[in-house]
């Protein structure tokens, strides 16, 4: 080989491996930590002056838009006829003790008692552990129930279980936190995850800039709701806001201490070059509210959210956070035993676009088996203190 050729592919090679190591190569096929690898759909890019709120309703009403396609759901096997008579249900969350839960089961409590032939009890552990989680759903099992509803530490893990309950004829809804399609029946959705996803990103572009460095406090990178609103975000702010710089997620395991020092460490790690703190729930927004006022950064981080409006209200009053995005999760439990009952009743079948959910009205079905509550709400200083939950 002479050195004329040897040149032009050292040449080559050089341009080939520059290529592959472009940030731009590499931003298109990297999602950031904590997402999920299942396909995303950005929304439109903002326009001038567009609202969070205006975001989250048109990703609602595309959702709902976009009708039903094949049901994906499991199937009860055996499951007893108790159409219009009394059933029980047990309601499992990913753990007890936090003010998001204790308001899903508020909505419950409120579904049972207008429907009167509904007794639902929520059990759960107090961590939000997908093992101990398990085994309350496996005692619940054997203890015999006519419904079972969750909201999963982890899709994957929780399925099989789930898919037990169903083989022995018990009934199976998912709210908040999905499991797989198949080990249940439905899945009450709390928002579309791109609509959420273009709310937050959009939120952290106004508040701290187009070129904002940002870090994100979620509870675990399984969590299944979580990791989709990652991902989601992940693909808008690369369509919409490219000029962004994801610094690090952090997991933070549905605890108050941990969430506080894991915002912490994000501040005094990357000092200037934060802009920006993402919560992805209830218990980590306003423990990294509490970490940047601790810190005197508030005007300094942005920290953009999700968590119920009493645990919010004096970050939100002190001016430290600007806005705080949520679905009402009084709602979000009340339409899980809505459906259980319109499911036993036979009123909420494959195939169905749409069932009646009491004081909701009519909730659509979008994404094969899932059940879409509605666009989230956006609390501020304006209206937050209208709220008790």
């Amino acid at each position: 080989m002479n050195k004329k050729t040897t040149l032009v592919l050292v040449v080559v090679v050089a341009i080939v491996m520059a290529y592959f190591q472009t940030p731009t190569a590499q931003a298109q096929e990297k999602r950031w930590d904590g997402a999920d690898q299942l396909a995303v759909s950005p929304l439109e890019c903002a326009a001038g002056g567009s609202s969070s709120a205006a975001a989250t309703t048109a990703a609602t009403e595309a959702a709902a838009a976009g009708g039903t396609m094949k049901y994906d759901g499991g199937q009860p096997t055996g499951a007893p006829d108790m159409s219009g008579k009394a059933i029980t249900i047990v309601d499992v969350p990913k753990l007890v003790g936090i003010g998001y839960f204790a308001a899903t089961t508020k909505g419950q409590q409120e579904a049972a008692k207008e429907l009167g032939n509904v007794t639902v009890t929520t059990d759960a552990p107090t961590e939000a552990n997908i093992d101990k989680q398990i085994t309350f759903i496996d005692n619940y099992i054997t203890k015999g129930v006519n419904g079972i509803l969750f909201a999963a530490n982890d899709p994957v893990a929780i399925s099989p279980v789930l898919k037990k309950a169903l083989g022995k004829g018990i009934h199976v809804i998912g709210y908040d936190a999905n499991s797989q399609p198949d080990a249940r029946e439905w899945f009450i959705n709390q928002a579309a995850f791109n609509g959420i996803a273009k709310a937050m990103v959009d939120s952290l572009a106004a508040e701290a800039g187009e070129d904002a460095g940002f870090g994100i406090v979620t509870s675990t990178f399984t969590t299944p709701n979580q990791a989709r609103w990652i991902a989601e975000m992940s693909a808008y702010a690369a369509k919409c806001h490219p000029k962004m710089q994801w610094l690090e997620t952090v997991e933070a395991q549905e605890d108050a201490k941990l969430s506080f020092d894991q915002a912490t460490t994000l501040i005094n790690k990357y000092g200037a070059k934060l802009k920006g703190l993402f919560g992805m729930t209830s218990v980590a927004t306003p423990s990294s509210a509490d970490a940047v006022t601790q810190a005197n950064q508030c005007g300094k981080i942005a920290v953009i959210g999700l968590a119920t409006p009493n645990a919010m209200k004096k970050f939100v009053s002190a001016g430290c956070v600007k806005s705080v995005i949520l679905w009402n999760p009084i709602d979000l439990g009340y339409a899980a035993v809505y459906a259980m009952r319109a499911v036993v009743d036979g009123k909420l079948k494959p195939g169905d676009a749409s069932f009646e959910a009491g004081r909701l009205g009519k909730l659509q079905v979008v994404n094969n088996s899932e059940i879409l509550l509605g666009a989230p709400f956006v609390f501020t200083k304006d209206n937050i203190e209208k709220f008790d939950f």
